[in-house]
């Protein structure tokens, strides 16, 4: 009896261990499939004649609130400064 208590609660935890892979397995095609969607974006914006890399930079910098963005920018122009860029 106590092999039957142990037999069924590895077969519990193999089926969710399966049920927790097949979850990922499927997100990550989603993520895929999500990830060709934007890099098919990225090539129409570039031939309508838009620079991929300044938009890639400002959707990194929409995702910050102002403080966030003022302050690496102020970092930048400092580091930039002591490089002598400026």
């Amino acid at each position: 009896m106590a092999d039957d208590i142990a037999e069924s609660s590895q077969t519990v935890a193999a089926g969710q261990l399966r049920a927790f892979i097949e979850r990922i397995e499927r997100l990550e095609e989603e993520k895929k499939t999500i990830s060709d969607d934007i890099k098919d974006v990225y090539a129409e914006l570039k031939g309508t004649g838009f620079e991929p890399t300044a938009v890639r930079t400002l959707v990194r910098l929409r995702k910050k609130d102002q403080a966030e963005r003022q302050e690496e920018e102020a970092i930048l122009d400092l580091y930039k400064a002591a490089l002598g860029m400026v």
